[in-house]
C-alpha cells in the first residue's frame, strides 16, 4: 500500500505519522497495512448545494471500515455557483489543483470524491485524474421536486421564468419572494437537469460514479447506501489497482457525450468534459460534440427543456435506464470499465414520459447541443437546440453589441432601446480570460421592451457560459473570446449576423478587408489584476474549445510518494 510509505515506516518518521493519528482515538491496528480511504469532502455553507456532505462522509466512512479500511475525510474547497462572484468557474482549476496536491500529499490509496455543486463535480474528477489513485465519485444528490401553487416548479430554470413575470407585471416581488423559498426546500444541488445533475449524469455515464447512484434526492435514504456501497467498493478497487485512467477512455468520453445529448444536458458539460479529457491524455474536440451527439434522440423529458425533475427522473429508473435504451439502439460503447468492477446491467424503466424511448423519443435525434463554426466563432461555440426557440435557429439580424454584460443590464429596462425582434443581442468580455472565469452572463433577459409587446425570445451571442438551468436561443461559449481579439471583438452595432444552426455556422457579415482595418484599430482591455489568483488565472487559462483548464495542468502527475518531511 502507498500509505506504508507514511505508516508502516521505522523510527522517528513512522512514529511522528502514526502518534499524531493516534491523538485522534485510532487504535494501532488501523495500521496494519490496510487501505487508507481519503473521503474529499466539499461541505461548505457557503455553497449550499454541498452543506450536507458532511453526513455523506459518514455513510461513506461506515463501508470503508465494513470492507476492512481506514477511512480519513479531508475538506476541500467548495466552488458554489449560487454565492461565488464574479463565477465559480474562476475556481475550478484552483480546486482541480487544490484536489490533486492533498491526495498526493497524504497517506493515501484511494479517494472517494464528494461533490455537488456544478464545478465541484468536475474539479474533484480533474484533481483524482491528475493523480490516478483509486477513485469513486459520490455526488450529493438533486433538491426534492419545487413545489408552487399546485405545480412543480425547478431550481434555476423558474427563476428565468419568474423574473420575466415580474418584468411584465403579472407577479409581484412578494409573490416572487414567497416563490424562492418554494423552488429550493431541501438539502441538495438543482433539481432540474442543469450543469450540478447534468455533471453527476455524466460521472456515472463515464464510470466514475456507481451505477444508480447520480439521481437518488439528497435527502432520500438511499443516496446514503450509495455512499456507503461506495466506501465499500473503493476498498476494493485499491486491491484491483483499478484507476480512473482505466476507467476515463476515449469509449468512455464518446458514451458521455451520447448521454448528456439524451439527457438534454448542460452545455457547460463541454467544457467541463474537454478539460477532463486533457487531464488523461484523452483527444477529445468540440466538433466530437456534434457529430457523436447527432444520431442522439433526447431521451429525458426534463426542466428546462421539458416538463419534469430529477426527482421524477430518478423513480423512472434513472442514468441505468438511459444506458440501457442508448446500447440497445447501437449508440453506445459496450467495451469500457466503471468502478462498479461488473458489466452494465439492462434496467427497467418504470415511467415512459420522463424516460421516453428510441423509437418515440421526447425530441428527435439532432436537437441537442450544436456546435457552431464560421468567421465568428473559428475555434466553435455551441447553442443548446433543445432549449432554444425553433423559429430563431436559423435567424439573420442585425447586432446590437455590448462590451460588458453590465452594460447590458443597465439598458435593458429603458423603453427608448432601439431593439426589434429580429435584433440579435451580442454580448463581449464574458470569456475565460475577458471576465476573467468565463460566467453564467450569457443568457441575459429580454429586453422589457419586447417583453411588453409579448417577444419572450431573442438571439444572444456571448463568450460567456448560460447556467444549465436557464434556456433561450443562446448562442454560449464563442472561441476565440473578445478579449484575446477572437472576432468577437470586431462586431459592431448593426452588423449583420446570421445564425444557421442546421448549418452549423455562425457569420458575421462584414468584408474581410473591413475586418482587417477593424483588427489593426482594435486595442487589447486592460487587466486590472498584476498579482494573486486571478492574474496567475488570466495568464494560464486556455480558451473555451481547449476546456479552459490551466495550460500547466495538462496531464497527469501521477501518486509517487513524495520525499520524507521530517
Amino acid at each position: 500500500m502507498r500509505s506504508a510509505a507514511w505508516f508502516g515506516a521505522s523510527g522517528r518518521a513512522g512514529m511522528i505519522h502514526r502518534s499524531w493519528m493516534r491523538s485522534q482515538g485510532f487504535g494501532p491496528e488501523v495500521f496494519d497495512g490496510r487501505p487508507v480511504i481519503g473521503i474529499a469532502v466539499s461541505a461548505s455553507e457557503l455553497a449550499p448545494c454541498n452543506v450536507h456532505l458532511d453526513r455523506v462522509a459518514e455513510a461513506v466512512k461506515r463501508g470503508v471500515w465494513q470492507a476492512g479500511g481506514f477511512p480519513l475525510a479531508f475538506p476541500t474547497m467548495a466552488t458554489g455557483e449560487t454565492l461565488m462572484r464574479p463565477t465559480a468557474m474562476l475556481y475550478r482549476n484552483l480546486m482541480a489543483m487544490e484536489v490533486e496536491e492533498l491526495i498526493r500529499a497524504n497517506p493515501l490509496d484511494g479517494v472517494v470524491l464528494l461533490s455537488g455543486c456544478d464545478k465541484t463535480t468536475p474539479a474533484m474528477l480533474m484533481g483524482a485524474a491528475s493523480v490516478d489513485l483509486p477513485a469513486v465519485m459520490v455526488t450529493g444528490g438533486p433538491m426534492l421536486n419545487g413545489k408552487f401553487r399546485g405545480g412543480d416548479v425547478g431550481s434555476g430554470t423558474h427563476v428565468w421564468k419568474f423574473e420575466e413575470e415580474l418584468k411584465a407585471g403579472r407577479m409581484t416581488e412578494e409573490e416572487c419572494f414567497f416563490a424562492e423559498g418554494c423552488m429550493a426546500r431541501s438539502n441538495g444541488h438543482c433539481m432540474t437537469m442543469g450543469t450540478a445533475s447534468t455533471m453527476a449524469c455524466l460521472a456515472e455515464a463515464l464510470g466514475m460514479q456507481l451505477p444508480g447512484s447520480a439521481t437518488w434526492p439528497a435527502v432520500d435514504a438511499r443516496r446514503f447506501e450509495t455512499a456507503q456501497s461506495a466506501g465499500q467498493r473503493i476498498v476494493a478497487m485499491v486491491k484491483e489497482d483499478l484507476r480512473p485512467s482505466e476507467i476515463l477512455t476515449r469509449a468512455a468520453f464518446e458514451n458521455a457525450i451520447r448521454v448528456n445529448a439524451a439527457i438534454g444536458g448542460s452545455t457547460n458539460a463541454i467544457v467541463h468534459l474537454l478539460a477532463l479529457a486533457g487531464r488523461v491524455g484523452v483527444p477529445l474536440t468540440m466538433s466530437d460534440f456534434d457529430e457523436l451527439g447527432r444520431a442522439v434522440p433526447t431521451l429525458v423529458n426534463l426542466m428546462p427543456s421539458g416538463r419534469f425533475l430529477m426527482e421524477d427522473f430518478c423513480y423512472a429508473g434513472g442514468i441505468p435506464v438511459v444506458l440501457s435504451r442508448l446500447t440497445e439502439a447501437g449508440l453506445l460503447r459496450a467495451d469500457v470499465r466503471t468502478v462498479s468492477g461488473k458489466p452494465r446491467e439492462t434496467a427497467q424503466c418504470w415511467n415512459d414520459d420522463v424516460i421516453t424511448t428510441v423509437e418515440a423519443p421526447f425530441q428527435p435525434p439532432g436537437t441537442g447541443t450544436a456546435v457552431l463554426t464560421g468567421n465568428l466563432a473559428p475555434e466553435g461555440a455551441v447553442i443548446k437546440q433543445s432549449a432554444a426557440s425553433p423559429e430563431l435557429l436559423t435567424h439573420t439580424g442585425p447586432a446590437l453589441v455590448f462590451d460588458t454584460a453590465e452594460d447590458y443590464h443597465r439598458v435593458a429596462d429603458d423603453p427608448q432601446l432601439p431593439v426589434a425582434p429580429d435584433t440579435i443581442l451580442v454580448i463581449r468580455g464574458a470569456g475565460p480570460k475577458g471576465y476573467p472565469g468565463m460566467p453564467e452572463v450569457a443568457n441575459v433577459p429580454v429586453p422589457k421592451k419586447l417583453i411588453e409587446q409579448g417577444i419572450t425570445d431573442v438571439v444572444r451571442i456571448c463568450d460567456g457560459r448560460m447556467s444549465g438551468t436557464g434556456y433561450g436561443t443562446v448562442v454560449l461559449h464563442v472561441s476565440p473570446e473578445s478579449a484575446v481579439g477572437g472576432p468577437l471583438a470586431l462586431v459592431r452595432t448593426g452588423d449583420r449576423i446570421t445564425l444557421d444552426t442546421p448549418a452549423r455556422e455562425l457569420t458575421l457579415h462584414v468584408p474581410d478587408d473591413e475586418l482587417a482595418a477593424r483588427r489593426a484599430a482594435w486595442v487589447p482591455p486592460e487587466s486590472p489584476y498584476r498579482s494573486g489568483y486571478t492574474w496567475l488565472y488570466r495568464e494560464h487559462v486556455t480558451q473555451a474549445h481547449l476546456g479552459a483548464d490551466f495550460d500547466f495542468l495538462h496531464g497527469t502527475r501521477g501518486s509517487a510518494v513524495p520525499r520524507d518531511s521530517h
